[in-house]
């Protein structure tokens, strides 16, 4: 992707053995998780502690942090497509319905039509932008990234036949929110490399 050398100069590709990679700020860490549902690559200035991320008690990440999630719609990995599919991806109602269908979880978690705080941008019918506003609830919180005081940003993107979902949650610090639509855009060139 071409991009200046100054943002050049700020940025790293970021990438676990298993799922997408992502451009993220140059020096932060990384650590991905992974199993039939799917897979995560969670970036973030600090190193990761694996034992506090899979404590019981830990509640996500508090301050700037970039989460990369796979989930897979032919696995146990459908229930979230299915949850954002019902938030943000009306053609692809059917989807859903079959999820529900099975029984296996309630019709009331996957509640139909946006987070009322949620800034959309759609790109295509499989493809849509977002922008969850500072201590607030949206597809930016569907993520292991807490609430607090500065906005998320990122992308869902629905690619392969079953679908499977690839979710961009990002919150980086005011001095490095330029770099959040270059960290957008790669990650919907990657989805698109990768479609079937």
């Amino acid at each position: 992707m071409a991009i200046s050398p100054g943002a050049a100069a700020r940025l790293a590709y970021y990438q676990a053995e298993n799922g997408f990679g992502i451009l993220a700020p140059r020096g932060w860490h990384c650590f991905s998780t992974y199993g039939s549902s799917g897979s995560t690559l969670y970036v973030t200035p600090e190193a990761i502690d694996a034992r506090k991320l899979f404590s019981d008690d830990w509640k996500g990440f508090s301050g700037q942090a970039i989460e990369v999630s796979v989930s897979v719609g032919d696995t146990s990995g459908r229930f979230e497509v299915a949850k954002t599919i019902a938030r943000v991806f009306p053609e692809h109602k059917t989807f859903v319905q079959d999820v529900i269908a099975e029984g296996i979880e309630p019709a009331a978690s996957f509640p139909f039509g946006p987070y009322p705080k949620d800034k959309l941008t759609y790109r295509s019918k499989r493809v849509v932008e977002f922008e969850t506003p500072a201590y607030s609830a949206g597809l930016g919180t569907d993520s292991r990234l807490q609430r607090n005081s500065s906005p998320i940003a990122g992308v869902a993107i629905l690619f392969g036949q079953e679908p499977n979902l690839l979710q961009v949650s990002t919150r980086i610090s005011e001095e490095g929110r330029d770099l959040v639509r270059l960290i957008v855009a790669q990650a919907e060139r990657e989805a698109a490399a990768s479609r079937d």
